[in-house]
C-alpha cells in the first residue's frame, strides 16, 4: 500500500525527463520496502546511536531566556550530530538505501557544504564512492567545508554554470544521475526534487521532530512554537513532521531576509515573491521574473539562498499551518553573536536566522509558554564570513600573516 504523496495539495510531483522515470520508480519502491523492514530501520537506529549520536539534547537556554524577558527559549542541538549538522540524519537513510539497492557509487549536491560533507562522511563509512556537485561562488566562501569533504575520500566538483550556488549544483547533480543511475544513487539533500525525494528527506530527517516531541514531554513543557530556519526545507520538515497534524504548537519558518526588500538581494520565497512553477523535477513557488526564469539570490548563509522550497512545506505554508517569516543577514549575525555570548554555542548561519526570530517571538511570549528552536548546524563552516563580519581588521591581519607563511 502507498503510504507516501506524489504531490502535497498543488505541490510536489514527479516533472523530469522519462530516462529518470525507472531510475525513480526503482527508488521509490526500495524505500517504501526499506521503511516497512524491520532489519533496515534496526541498522538505521543501531548508526543513528552509535555514529551520529542520538539523540541530541534539547537545551534550555536559561542566560538568554532571562537576557529577554519572555517565554522560555529551548535550542535542539543537532550541530552535536557528528559531522555538524542535521544533514547526517538523511544522508545515513539515503546511504543505507543505496547500499541496501546494491550502488557502488553516490553523487550529492550541497551549498553550505554541510549536506556534501555528511554524504561524504557516511559514504567513507558504507564503503561507497562519493562524488559532491558544489557551485563555485559556495567553494570559496565554505572552504573548510571542501576540505573535510576530500579528506572523507570524496570528489568535489566545481560548478562553474549559471549563479555557481546550490541550485546549480542540483542541476549538475541530476545531469550526472541521467546518465550514471544503473550504479549510482543520487542522494538528494533537501526535501524537494521529483517524489520520492521530499517524502525521503522528511522521514530520515523527522527523528529531529520526534526527539524534540519526546523531549518536551518528559520535561513537561508547554510549548508555544517551534522555530527552524528554511531553504530547501530539510530541517524544517523533519523538526516539524510530528506536529503537522495537530494545531498546536505553531510551527514558524525562517527564511533569508538577506540585504532587505527587492529582488535579488533576499532568497523569500513563502514570505516574499515566490511564484508557481516547475522546477528541478517538482512543482513549487520559486524566485522567478515574468518569463519564469530563476531569479539571482542572496543571503549571508550558503544554505539559504536557494530560489525554491520543498512542496510539503510550500502546501503547509498555503494552509496556515507553517506561518513564515524572514531575517536579514545583519540580525542573523547578530543572533549568532548573541547566542555564543549567552549560551557558548555557536549557531550555523543558517540556524542563526531562526534563532534570530526566536529571540523576537520570545518577547512577545508569556513566561511559562516555552519556544523550541532548531540549531540545525554548528557555526564552525561559517569562520571565514562570521570573523569577517564581526572582527574584520583583525581577521584581514592573521589571514594576510598566515598566507605570507606559506611562502617560507
Amino acid at each position: 500500500m502507498k503510504i507516501y504523496n506524489d504531490f502535497f495539495g498543488e505541490f510536489g510531483g514527479r516533472y523530469v525527463p522519462e530516462v529518470l522515470r525507472p531510475p525513480l520508480d526503482a527508488l521509490e519502491a526500495a524505500f517504501l520496502a526499506a521503511m516497512g523492514d524491520p532489519a533496515f530501520l534496526a541498522e538505521l537506529e543501531s548508526i543513528r546511536r552509535d555514529y551520529i549520536g542520538r539523540p541530541t539534547p534539547l537545551l534550555f537556554a536559561s542566560n538568554a531566556t532571562r537576557e529577554i524577558g519572555g517565554a522560555q527559549i529551548y535550542v535542539k542541538l543537532e550541530g552535536l550530530a557528528n559531522t555538524g549538522a542535521h544533514k547526517i540524519n538523511n544522508a545515513a537513510g539515503q546511504g543505507l538505501l543505496a547500499k541496501r539497492m546494491g550502488k557502488r557509487r553516490v553523487i550529492a549536491e550541497t551549498g553550505a557544504g554541510q549536506h556534501g560533507v555528511a554524504s561524504a562522511a557516511m559514504c567513507a563509512k558504507l564503503g561507497l564512492d562519493c562524488t559532491v556537485y558544489m557551485g563555485e561562488v559556495d567553494i570559496r566562501r565554505q572552504r573548510p567545508n571542501v576540505f573535510w569533504m576530500e579528506l572523507y575520500g570524496a570528489k568535489v566538483v566545481p560548478v562553474t554554470g549559471g549563479s555557481r550556488t546550490l541550485k546549480d549544483a542540483v542541476n549538475e547533480a541530476m545531469r550526472d544521475w541521467a546518465g550514471s543511475f544503473a550504479d549510482t544513487h543520487y542522494l538528494l539533500g533537501s526535501a524537494l526534487g521529483p517524489s520520492p525525494f521530499p517524502d525521503m528527506v522528511r522521514e530520515f530527517q523527522s527523528v529531529i521532530g520526534r526527539e524534540t516531541q519526546a523531549q518536551a514531554r518528559e520535561r513537561g513543557l508547554d510549548v508555544a512554537a517551534l522555530v527552524a530556519c528554511v531553504g530547501g526545507g530539510s530541517n524544517a520538515i523533519g523538526f516539524f513532521a510530528p506536529f503537522i497534524e495537530s494545531s498546536e504548537p505553531r510551527l514558524i519558518g525562517v527564511e533569508a531576509g538577506g540585504r532587505g526588500a527587492g529582488r535579488g538581494n533576499n532568497a523569500a520565497r513563502m514570505s516574499g515573491e515566490g511564484a508557481l512553477g516547475v522546477v528541478q523535477g517538482y512543482k513549487s513557488l520559486f524566485l522567478m521574473d515574468e518569463d519564469g526564469q530563476l531569479l539571482p539570490t542572496h543571503s549571508v548563509s550558503a544554505g539559504l539562498d536557494y530560489p525554491g522550497i520543498g512542496p510539503q512545506l510550500a502546501s503547509l505554508g498555503r494552509t496556515g499551518r507553517v506561518e513564515f517569516t524572514s531575517v536579514g543577514d545583519l540580525e542573523a549575525i547578530e543572533a549568532l553573536r548573541f547566542f555564543a555570548r549567552e549560551e557558548g554555542i555557536v549557531f550555523a548561519l543558517e540556524s542563526a536566522h531562526a534563532g534570530a526570530h526566536a529571540l523576537r517571538l520570545a518577547r512577545e511570549l508569556p513566561k511559562e509558554r516555552a519556544i523550541v528552536v532548531n540549531m540545525s548546524g554548528r557555526g564552525d563552516k561559517d569562520l571565514f564570513i562570521a570573523a569577517r563580519a564581526l572582527d574584520p581588521d583583525a581577521w584581514a591581519r592573521f589571514l594576510g600573516e598566515e598566507a605570507a607563511s606559506y611562502g617560507r
